[in-house]
């Protein structure tokens, strides 16, 4: 089922969660709201549900008006971040509360249940109580109670957010895989980046209530809209444009402010005409790659990303000067950005 959202709004007292929302979610499609704290990603995915009122707007499920339906006919799924299951009742049971509220018989809620044990991967557990399973073994239960009704629409609001950071990963791979076999259009909340881009097809990155990009991560994270965007999706720098901090390569910009990632600013121990110096302060092994804060000579603050070898090659140490040079640049006019704030503020 497609999800159609028309010019929403929604005003908490002098709040303002969303303004003038419009949304276009495909058919069959995995969506994340990705957004920090109060951008009203939340309080989207409710007004899906119809948990919340709307204030203007409207939104359509297939093409059908739902925008005043009552939420227990709008046939959605939604799972919470705290899981919300019943601990008294077991799995099991459970699982079964949408099938029995629906007076389904107990054949098929037994079969229903049992194919769902299975494929949330706890068959064997399902006479166990939440108090006795894991976290991560909670909210797939969850997400099975979610799906034994068969929804048209499944929402999650940060679903993996009360998990430890590899518990996380492995639920995010399986969810992935679920939706590739469920085939059920999903709308999902995070301010997770990695889970967005990991898991879903479409990311819309919202702040302030507004939606300032929909995109695949590669679109995003590539090809940023906006300053928000840019430094909200993944690790970067921002740099003053009429710093000249890389003499000729197009960050002397009166009236820019530009970003540069950390991988993609070249370390170089020679200075060779087009680099800038800067002087080590700190040395962070993250594994996978080695992250040095370098201070300009002007005293900004600069991180870049290494890989293991380049860091081997070179002999990095704390107080060491350096050259650097960015291969790619973003940039934004200010007077942009200025409109942009007068606009949310």
């Amino acid at each position: 089922m497609s999800i159609l959202i028309d010019q929403v709004s929604k005003q908490f007292g002098n709040f303002r969660a969303l303004d003038s929302v419009s949304l276009n979610v495909k058919e069959g499609s995995l969506v994340a709201l990705l957004g920090p704290s109060g951008s009203g990603k939340s309080t989207l995915l409710r007004m899906i549900a119809g948990l919340e009122e709307l204030d203007a707007g409207a939104i359509f499920i297939n093409g059908q008006d739902l925008t005043h339906v009552d939420v227990r006919k709008r046939n959605i799924g939604f799972v919470f971040q705290h899981y919300a299951l019943f601990k008294h009742l077991t799995l099991r049971q459970n699982i079964a509360f949408g099938l029995q509220i629906r007076k389904r018989s107990p054949a098929e809620v037994k079969k229903r249940v049992d194919t769902l044990l299975e494929i949330v991967q706890l068959e064997g557990l399902g006479n166990r109580y939440p108090s006795q399973i894991s976290g991560g073994q909670r909210q797939r239960v969850a997400l099975a109670r979610a799906l034994a009704v068969e929804p048209e629409v499944l929402l999650l609001d940060e679903p993996f957010g009360a998990l430890d950071a590899k518990v996380r990963k492995e639920l995010r791979a399986w969810l992935r895989c679920l939706h590739n076999e469920f085939h059920i259009t999903t709308v999902f909340v995070t301010h997770d980046q990695e889970e967005a881009m990991e898991v879903s097809d479409e990311v819309v990155v919202m702040n302030r209530g507004r939606i300032e990009q929909v995109g695949t991560a590669q679109q995003i994270y590539e090809h940023p809209a906006t300053p928000f965007v840019m430094g909200f999706i993944g690790a970067v720098n921002e740099l003053p444009g009429n710093a000249c901090l890389f003499g000729d390569n197009g960050l002397g910009q009166m009236d820019c402010k530009c970003f540069v990632r950390p991988h993609d600013i070249e370390v170089h121990i020679y200075p060779d005409g087009t680099t800038t110096s800067a002087c080590i302060e700190r040395i962070i092994h993250l594994g996978w790659e080695i992250q040095a804060e370098l201070i300009l000579e002007d005293g900004q603050s600069v991180t870049a990303h290494l890989t293991r070898d380049q860091f081997a090659q070179h002999s990095l140490q704390p107080g060491h000067k350096v050259f650097i040079r960015p291969k790619y640049t973003k940039s934004f006019p200010i007077q942009e950005q200025i409109q942009e704030q007068l606009c949310i503020a």
